[in-house]
């Protein structure tokens, strides 16, 4: 048996893409500058990387689940282009908030950890060397939730460093890049 890689697990809107609200369209999304230097410095130490996203705009009707996937397909070759691929995508397309099918109290909605536990066994990754990266409190509660091993926050907002006790905080993925390249931080 092999042993388990470990990953990077990324929070989408905030992380990946600059969080414009509910997007779903290619024309509207946005890069957030300088994750593809940190993915590739996370490939680069034998990482996974795992896109991990709350996509309630599905169940609240805002976009159809075909619109968020030809999304993802595109944002998947854009990865793959910037010698970053994707070994998954996990979306969580429910909202207890709303009626109809989708609007459920499910096990996938993050702060539940669900995604990353199904993405750590599908995968077959290794939680304990894992770094999960996301811009809310409910993203570090989820990583710890499921085991990831170090939870990194992204926020200059001290409430949300409080409540979410992450292991490490920087002002952008701007910044996490900068200092995986000096060498200040390490996955």
């Amino acid at each position: 048996m092999s042993e388990r890689m470990p990953a990077l697990f990324l929070d989408r809107d905030g992380i990946v893409n600059v969080d414009h609200g509910y997007v779903y369209r290619i024309e509207d999304f946005e890069f957030v500058p300088g994750i593809f230097e940190v993915c590739r410095a996370a490939r680069a130490r034998g990482l996974a990387l795992v896109v991990i996203t709350n996509q309630s705009g599905i169940a609240r009707g805002y976009f159809s689940a075909a619109d968020y996937q030809r999304l993802t397909t595109w944002m998947q070759a854009r990865f793959e282009a910037a010698a970053a691929p994707l070994a998954g995508v996990y979306h969580c397309p429910h909202h207890p908030g709303v009626s109809g099918a989708l609007g459920i109290d499910c096990d996938c909605r993050k702060p539940a950890p669900g995604l990353l536990l199904r993405a750590l066994e599908e995968l077959q990754l290794d939680a304990a060397r894992s770094v999960l990266v996301g811009d809310k409190a409910r993203d570090i509660e989820a990583g710890r939730r499921a085991g990831v091993a170090r939870n990194w926050l992204v926020s200059d907002e001290a409430g949300q460093i409080a409540t979410a006790q992450a292991d490490a905080v920087f002002a952008s993925v701007s910044d996490l890049a900068h200092r995986l390249a000096a060498g200040a931080v390490s996955f």
